[in-house]
């Protein structure tokens, strides 16, 4: 661990530092409460889950995080031999007889939710896609999409409705039934279950989508509660800009009959939505899109707050992201070259602030922000992938999830000078002169926390920011100062990749190294601090695209 003295820091980056931002934090401007909304994680590749890498990192995210992570993975019922495949996986849970009646086999499917539950994770378990047998389209059933192809390659078999309701209600009451005797009824309890993904767009291959996708819901809802009435059900993971498509769900789940019971209405526990940005490669660079990002989370609230009947249900961003294709790598997609570096973990950190900076505009209750990020296996170092880790080596925004992961108690209001909040981005992206120099903090009885962050739309890592950073009404007079950073320095298992030649196959000694590059870093050795009148003061350099955790700890 490389330690540096703040004197030799601030005489680093003197000459490279561009403004000075203040910000105040008091402990006595609460907010409320701070969710974990940073604690969802999904991904297309269900069978990644037991696989080598896939494990190490489920138990890093689960290690990360003082409440239970949950996960959503898409393809949990396609039929198939459960081979991985980029935005392709199987389970082979249900198939038929030569007489047509259903087999059901939870073997792999068992598997994947196992490795959830050894590590304490819970399933954002998703009622998707059509097993062939019950597919209205069958044939092709599988794709075999590869980046730079047609996005439309990947709508076979599986992206129908089904041809028998009956029978797909059933299966999906069979299978929470079989979860319930394997996990125990109280586990089950805690997940959630939801229909679909993106039903909108192309994983819905009918022409009358939002009717479909209604009665659809209507026998997935049935089937889920005919096997556990406490179990929470909810959809509809539209795309960010279906928002006729979330009004008309919401109308319907409220007011309109249900095919299945033909009753009026039908459950609805949860609501969820995605959101994404848009970045583009120009000027040989790349430029983030967070204001598209923010854009399809504004849309979503303002429709679900309109009804009166949802006040405070709870609302999943079921993929929260800088954009929406996690298996488009750089070579293919440039754009997407922010992902191995310090762009990705300061829009992160960016991005979560202001996601709650908009739900407090709401009033609105926002549980989950589901980061879209796993990992490839088998697949080149640093392709350019979205993703946390790159074969078992964690990626710079991993350790944004870290930082989060020390924070917890009551979110406090942060004033001061800064630039930017979330009408300013929608309005206008992070592009002007000033970069987004901001924070999120927290405390608890035993400690303060506050996650600051250096970031631009434009992917440029030159300049720093001094932050004057401001702590009142604080307790006691001790304290232990830990300064967490990630920058290029520091906590970046791309950079050291780099500077050893970017190596395809890194040797035995090499991957030791990178390994522990991609662990959070320390800036400086734990400090003890006297804090005077309730009052603690730091100056910190802060390097663009870099994110600091500040956290101390009472004595």
């Amino acid at each position: 661990m490389k330690f540096r003295s703040l004197l030799t820091i601030c005489c680093l980056y003197t000459i490279a530092t561009f403004g000075q931002t203040a910000i105040q934090v008091d402990l006595k401007n609460e907010k409320g409460p701070l969710k974990p909304i940073w604690a969802w994680f999904g991904y297309d590749e269900p069978n990644y889950t037991y696989m080598k890498d896939g494990k190490k990192l489920l138990s890093e995210l689960a290690a990360l995080s003082p409440v239970p992570v949950y996960v959503r993975a898409h393809n949990l019922m396609n039929t198939g031999d459960g081979e991985a495949a980029l935005k392709w996986g199987s389970t082979n849970m249900y198939t038929e007889d030569a007489n047509g009646n259903p087999v059901y086999n939870w073997r792999i499917v068992d598997s994947i939710f196992d490795t959830y539950i050894n590590r304490k994770m819970k399933p954002l378990a998703q009622i998707g896609f059509m097993p062939e047998a019950l597919s209205t389209h069958p044939t092709p059933y599988r794709h075999y999409w590869q980046p730079g192809h047609d996005y439309k390659e990947i709508c076979t078999g599986w992206a129908y409705p089904p041809k028998d309701y009956n029978k797909w209600e059933e299966l999906i009451y069979q299978w929470v039934k079989h979860c319930v005797a394997r996990y125990g009824k109280a586990e089950v309890e805690s997940w959630y279950w939801e229909l679909w993904n993106e039903a909108d767009g192309y994983y819905l291959m009918v022409d009358d989508k939002i009717p479909t996708y209604c009665k659809m819901y209507d026998y997935a809802s049935a089937g889920v509660k005919r096997a556990l009435p406490t179990a929470r059900v909810g959809g509809p993971h539209a795309t960010g800009g279906a928002g006729e498509f979330m009004r008309r769900f919401i109308t319907h789940c409220l007011k309109e009959k249900n095919e299945a019971t033909g009753q009026i209405g039908a459950p609805i526990d949860f609501l969820a939505f995605h959101a994404k940005g848009a970045p583009v490669f120009t000027n040989n660079r790349v430029r983030m899109g967070m204001n598209n990002q923010l854009k399809d989370v504004n849309r979503h609230l303002k429709i679900i707050s309109s009804f009166p009947e949802l006040k405070n249900i709870p609302i999943i961003i079921g993929e929260s992201d800088p954009e929406g294709c996690a298996a488009c790598g750089m070579k293919t997609d440039p754009q997407n070259a922010y992902r191995n570096g310090t762009m990705y973990s300061s829009y992160t950190a960016a991005s979560i602030a202001r996601i709650i900076e908009l739900n407090d505009s709401y009033g609105t209750n926002i549980i989950g922000a589901v980061n879209w990020s796993f990992e490839f296996e088998n697949q080149p170092w640093f392709y350019g992938f979205r993703e946390l880790a790159t074969n078992g080596v964690d990626k710079p925004v991993l350790n944004v999830f870290r930082m989060m992961g020390m924070m917890s108690g009551t979110r406090l209001a942060i004033t001061g000078d800064v630039a930017y909040d979330a009408q300013s981005i929608m309005a206008n992206g992070v592009r002007g002169d000033k970069t987004d120099v901001n924070a999120l903090a927290a405390a608890s009885k035993t400690a303060t926390t506050i996650l600051l962050w250096n970031y631009h739309d434009d992917d440029i890592t030159t300049g720093a920011s001094t932050v004057e950073l401001t702590i009142q009404n604080m307790p006691g007079k001790k304290a232990t100062l830990h300064h967490y950073r990630i920058d290029q320095e520091y906590s970046n298992s791309y950079e050291v990749w780099k500077k050893m030649g970017s190596p395809a196959s890194p040797t035995p000694a090499q991957y030791t190294t990178l390994e522990k590059a991609g662990q959070l870093a320390l800036l400086n050795a734990p400090e003890k601090i006297k804090i005077t009148n309730g009052i603690y003061k730091l100056k910190i350099n802060l390097p663009r695209q870099a994110v600091s955790l500040i956290k101390i700890t009472y004595e």
